[in-house]
């Protein structure tokens, strides 16, 4: 798995949530359908809303809704709001002091996969993974 735990839960609860972009989600209904723990949703909901993706609304019919428009939020930006990308930039084997100067034995391999990695995300929003996709499962 490239991503991590916390980049695939959070990309899950905002794919799930762009399915009805004007819909405002409950804490409940996003812990059930994703079956994600209560304490780790509202950790992870936190970040998001400081990154500015969306906006937690309290109160009894409280919830969650996007901050701004899902064909501006894309995947890079919501792995940044709970981590640092630079993990998915660096040396595949963990070396501090990998480069083309001092390459690990995969550097060449993993920098052209690392590059597409990049693109993906930096150039696919939520509003395209919804538009471009049957999603059935988060």
């Amino acid at each position: 798995m490239i991503l991590s735990n916390t980049a695939t839960y959070v990309i899950r609860v905002l794919s799930l949530m762009a399915t009805d972009q004007n819909k405002q989600y409950t804490a409940d209904f996003l812990i059930e359908r994703l079956n994600i723990s209560d304490k780790y949703l509202r950790r992870l909901m936190t970040q998001l809303s400081k990154a500015g993706l969306i906006k937690s609304i309290r109160g009894r019919s409280g919830g969650y809704i996007f901050a701004k428009p899902i064909d501006t939020i894309f995947l890079i930006d919501i792995i940044n709001a709970v981590e640092e990308s630079d993990k998915y930039t660096g040396c595949i084997l963990g070396f501090s002091h990998c480069s083309d100067d001092n390459p690990c034995v995969l550097h060449n391999q993993w920098g052209k996969i690392k590059e597409e990695i990049m693109e993906m995300l930096s150039t696919t929003s939520l509003k395209m993974i919804v538009e471009n996709n049957h999603i059935t499962r988060f």
